[in-house]
């Protein structure tokens, strides 16, 4: 393709953009990428809530007709159109711009909380080795260590024990990013992943040696064969999957951009969500063992010590195991070295949606586009979240950008896509083109039918309950500023950034991308 077809000459996106040195590296990258917190700390009590044994059913429903479908639709868009979320729908169709730019906003806020978590797990990979939190973890977490403030406010009074891991943090993530997609992120993850997979499996091995871990995986695993009728149980299923393939974040038509021209999107996309879903069912067994040996230990039933997933098992109950189990230590050091290496594989990511976006719509070098996002997030981040009202903003904006945001861009993406611009024939068939597994029409049917009912559904159930039931006790106007105004901003900010001009080193304007895409809608019709 020659330069002379688009304006200004050649731009970023095509001959200059970055790679991925082979088809391996993008596969260990989306890998970290949707390998999180979550799948950790959310996936094991999900399903032990939902059906145990008997939630896989409904769990690999949602993964291969669902999760994969829309796993291959945000490839298709990325590495078709050659561009950051903002500009690979910008090139489908300019009325598409603004839900690349509504992911990236999404990834802002995500990353300002999510840079936070790892600086506590972090810390508490050093406080496994003295058992810093005593015979008080709830109390020390709280307590001595966030020093959370009684008022549900925002405050600006600093914790310097959250404060200085969090500058460190967000000084490893630029320092990655700024070295570019290979040197940077491509090394991270060939050196982040092994390590995170090892000193998991690591604690899966330690933990199924604790007493009464076969108790914690006879709970986990114990079939609840009624739960199936339950169509919550069906929709737990399928949030799970939304939320940790990292689908609907812009990270995968980012990272799926920088793939060669010649790359088998389906055999890469299939082996991201397996291996993915593989990490979470070894999760949910090292969990469940050791929840199994604290209700040994306790002389209680599992569920009764079993608690809810989230921050409260990370911080608070896995620091009881440890201070209980045999080589505690050593499974201190495991489980949160694992949460870091996880979660900075993630956060790397998600800020990585936020620079390529920058990058291509004001034409900036890399490393001045890192700067430009890096250092007002950072800063944004040690503002408000190592300070002693940090834990109810984070808790707060990260349901509501979870459940109003994620869900509700994925929802709109999917009906655009489908029935607004009739863009799936034209991304499928880029598909086949270089895939071993070909799209079929099912496809279509699983993303254009599947995914917007099951979106929408989950979506107007969380609706209903936030409005009835607030959330978490929480002030109505912190949530409605914190929560419900900030998902609202989502979309005010989006349409914004959809309005500032491009640079003419983006060529968002793609003339024989356009040209495909109109012959893509001509053959819809």
């Amino acid at each position: 393709m020659s330069s002379s077809a688009y304006p200004g000459g050649t731009p970023q996106t095509t001959q200059n953009r970055e790679t991925w040195s082979t088809r391996k590296v993008f596969i260990l990258a989306a890998i970290g990428s949707a390998v999180g917190l979550g799948n950790i700390w959310r996936f094991p009590y999900v399903a032990y809530e939902n059906g145990g044994g008997a939630f896989i059913i409904p769990y690999l429903v949602a993964l291969l007709f669902a999760g994969i479908p829309l796993l291959f639709l945000d490839y298709a868009v990325g590495h078709k159109f050659r561009g950051s979320a903002p500009l690979a729908y910008r090139r489908l169709h300019p009325r598409a711009e603004g839900l690349g730019w509504w992911q990236v906003a999404i990834c802002f806020v995500i990353a300002v909380y999510y840079a936070v978590i790892i600086a506590w797990a972090a810390m508490y990979m050093i406080f496994s080795v003295t058992e810093a939190w005593g015979d008080d973890p709830a109390g020390f977490f709280l307590g001595e260590f966030l020093q959370v403030s009684e008022n549900v406010n925002i405050g600006f009074d600093f914790v310097p024990g959250v404060l200085i891991p969090l500058v460190l943090v967000w000084a490893m993530v630029l320092l990655v990013l700024a070295a570019g997609v290979q040197k940077g992120i491509g090394r991270a993850n060939v050196i982040f992943l092994p390590l995170l997979l090892v000193m998991f499996l690591l604690l899966v091995v330690q933990a199924l040696f604790l007493p009464g871990a076969g108790e914690g995986l006879d709970a986990l695993f114990r079939p609840d064969w009624a739960a199936l009728a339950d169509t919550g149980v069906w929709a737990a299923a399928f949030g799970q999957i939304f939320f940790s393939l990292s689908v609907a974040f812009g990270i995968m038509v980012t990272y799926a951009s920088y793939l060669k021209r010649k790359t088998d999107l389906t055999g890469s996309g299939y082996v991201v969500a397996f291996s993915n879903s593989g990490f979470e069912i070894l999760a949910g067994i090292g969990v469940f063992a050791a929840v199994g040996f604290m209700a040994h230990s306790a002389g209680a039933p599992v569920g009764e010590v079993a608690g809810s997933g989230g921050i409260g098992l990370a911080f608070i109950a896995f620091p009881t195991i440890i201070s209980e189990a045999p080589l505690g230590t050593l499974l201190g050091v495991l489980f949160f070295g694992s949460l870091v290496f996880a979660g900075l594989t993630s956060l790397i990511s998600i800020v990585e949606v936020i620079i390529a976006a920058v990058q291509d719509k004001l034409g900036l070098r890399r490393l001045t586009a890192t700067l430009a996002v890096g250092l007002p997030l950072a800063a944004l981040s040690i503002l408000l979240f190592p300070t002693t009202t940090g834990l109810n903003l984070l808790d707060v904006t990260d349901a509501f950008v979870n459940n109003f945001g994620i869900m509700a861009v994925a929802l709109v993406t999917v009906v655009l896509l489908t029935y607004g611009l009739r863009s799936l024939p034209l991304l499928g068939s880029h598909v086949n083109e270089t895939s071993s597994i070909k799209l079929a029409r099912g496809w279509r049917i699983m993303v254009g039918v599947v995914a917007p009912v099951v979106l929408g559904y989950i979506l107007v159930n969380e609706l209903i309950a936030r409005i009835q039931e607030g959330y978490n006790d929480m002030p109505a106007w912190f949530v409605g500023v914190f929560g419900w105004g900030m998902a609202g901003a989502l979309v005010v900010v989006a349409f914004i950034l959809s309005l500032i001009p491009w640079s003419s080193r983006s060529a968002a304007n793609h003339p024989v991308l356009d040209a495909e895409a109109n012959a893509g809608k001509e053959a819809a019709r």
